[in-house]
């Protein structure tokens, strides 16, 4: 009886979403435009609702309050500043021509800018990654499932047991999520977002709330915060915040411009990567993602999209900024009330306190919170890499003839195929988190994905946007190439696959001494590491660095034959 309350209040949330959601299928005309942007008649505050439960997935809603648990300060909320500026750059330098060329799929625009060539790249490439970062946001809802799990049994899963657990959680709100997203489209994904952005919303009020109470208020709480780096806000950067057993980094080669630079981009959350690491990145996230601007496609008109984005902005300052005291208070009131429990990770933190703190019902209401952002940023995926992959490559090579029935039809069965898809990438990042006792937060994790390959979506259309007569079909194909490659040299990757697939061959092993002596990397402590010369930059800042490096690159080729420029 002690967990029927909470039952309850997740049935009755389950109940309402799909009900709502198979409402809306009832208004869904017989056609694409109607089935993915809603024939842009959607009210700007049910897009505004959608935009940010959409962008505050279930590793936001647990992952934030685990970065402000780990920093113990606001220096993630840092980030919001630059989103803020971002989407002012995107209200007014995308959303026009999306308006005034109709498109459904966003990379259309490419296709009359460039070509078809420009067109299919950016969709595969945002189908690719939208598939890895949704699915990886999928495991950490499953989180929640697998601590229930362990209170409810009263001991710790096993690693098998843990897995099975994730990956029943994960299929269960992937098929409750696609029942009402692959028959209503796009208004049943926004107007059950704006339900889901409510719950979320009293759900974080409540646990503020709760953890206040617990901890006797802010007087008491400021005890347990007496670091140096406790509470800051605003980080310049110019050293790295001290952890255990890590020492002040020293500035590379005596030289002090380049050292403050390799230190500003080696660290995570400065006032340097909310100026200009954030913007590019929400400008990659909400300016060529299918996923985030069809919905503002929904709008009436692009005053109204404009409007939604842009506040959507504003809003998610004091929404991070909740999360974050949410960790750092979290952080105190286990140190007032010491739990041997208490999980090692601190993405499951917030989950592991929701459960074993909040009285029934109320753990419900949280609980809920946590599918509510779930399920918004899993039905905006589906609905975005349906319609993508429909728009841009069924219809195109496939259905020239088809009438829009049979469209309609291939983006539901779309929804579907990409549902188990991304199931399965939830699952194997569980398995990964399961059985590797390191494994990283999960904010680098989910926002990491992104870096590597949205600087090239980003350069492409900037240079569509910006100029008339810059970029060609086989020029914006090697310059997002070299976007990619100039991302995952700067960030390690190379090195990281080195150490992932190296093993006991003698041949590799050998040829790993050679580059080493040759300066192109280094060997120490057993793994391979990149050079002392090469600068190192972290997730926030991959973003920057591919869109310049593919505009750069695609600027070079000059078209004889200008199309659209706007």
């Amino acid at each position: 009886m002690q967990y029927s309350w909470d039952a309850l209040a997740i049935f009755a949330y389950f109940a309402v979403v799909i009900g709502v959601g198979l409402a809306s299928a009832r208004k869904r005309g017989d056609n694409v435009r109607e089935f993915s942007v809603g024939s842009r008649q959607l009210p700007w505050g049910a897009v505004l609702a959608s935009i940010i439960a959409a962008e505050l997935s279930a590793a936001t809603f647990l992952g934030a309050p685990g970065e402000g648990y780990h920093l113990r300060n606001f220096t993630y909320v840092q980030l919001a500043i630059g989103t803020v500026i971002a989407r002012i750059i995107v209200a007014y330098l995308f959303i026009r021509p999306f308006y005034d060329n109709n498109v459904v799929s966003i990379y259309e625009f490419l296709q009359i800018r460039f070509g078809v060539a420009t067109r299919n790249a950016a969709s595969a490439v945002f189908l690719v990654t939208r598939l890895l970062a949704s699915g990886t946001r999928l495991y950490v809802a499953a989180v929640i499932v697998v601590l229930g799990y362990e209170m409810v049994h009263g001991a710790g899963a096993t690693n098998e047991e843990r897995l099975w657990i994730y990956a029943c959680g994960v299929l269960v709100v992937t098929a409750l999520t696609t029942v009402y997203t692959a028959a209503g489209g796009i208004r049943a994904v926004v107007w059950t977002d704006v339900i889901q952005a409510a719950v979320m919303g009293g759900a974080v009020i409540y646990a503020l709330y709760s953890l206040w109470y617990g901890v006797g208020g802010w007087e008491n709480a400021h005890k347990y915060l007496t670091g140096e780096n406790d509470l800051k806000i605003f980080d310049t950067g110019l050293k790295l915040p001290p952890e255990p057993g890590v020492q002040e980094q020293t500035f590379a080669n005596g030289h002090p411009i380049l050292g403050r630079i390799s230190v500003i981009l080696g660290n995570e959350y400065t006032i340097w990567t909310a100026l200009l690491g954030s913007v590019f990145t929400t400008m990659a996230t909400h300016g060529t993602d299918q996923d985030m601007v069809q919905r503002m496609l929904t709008a009436k008109d692009r005053h109204k999209s404009r409007l939604a984005l842009i506040l959507s902005g504003v809003i998610d300052i004091p929404v991070n900024l909740a999360f974050g005291l949410i960790g750092i208070l979290i952080f105190v009131f286990y140190q007032m009330h010491h739990d041997p429990g208490l999980p090692a990770k601190n993405n499951e933190v917030f989950a592991y306190f929701i459960l074993h703190q909040l009285p029934a019902g109320a753990r419900g209401l949280l609980i809920a919170g946590v599918l509510a952002t779930t399920m918004g940023s899993l039905s905006t995926a589906l609905n975005a890499l349906a319609t993508s992959f429909t728009q841009d490559f069924w219809e195109p090579y496939f259905a020239r003839k088809k009438d829009q029935h049979h469209v309609v039809n291939a983006v539901r069965w779309s929804t579907v195929v990409f549902a188990v898809l991304l199931a399965a990438v939830g699952t194997i990042t569980a398995a990964v988190v399961i059985y590797t006792p390191n494994s990283p937060r999960i904010i680098p994790i989910v926002l990491g994905i992104f870096g590597y390959t949205y600087g090239s979506l980003l350069g492409i259309f900037l240079l569509g946007l910006t100029t008339k007569t810059r970029g060609t079909e086989r020029g914006n194909l090697i310059a997002m190439v070299c976007g990619f490659i100039a991302v995952a040299i700067w960030s390690g990757l190379p090195w990281d696959l080195i150490n992932a697939v190296r093993g006991q061959s003698y041949d590799i092993n050998h040829t790993i001494i050679l580059l080493a002596q040759s300066g192109l990397l280094k060997f120490s402590g057993g793994y391979v590491q990149p050079p002392d010369w090469l600068v190192q930059i972290e997730f926030p800042w991959r973003v920057m660095f591919g869109t310049l490096t593919t505009y750069a690159v695609a600027w070079c080729f000059r078209s004889t034959s200008p199309t659209l420029g706007k």
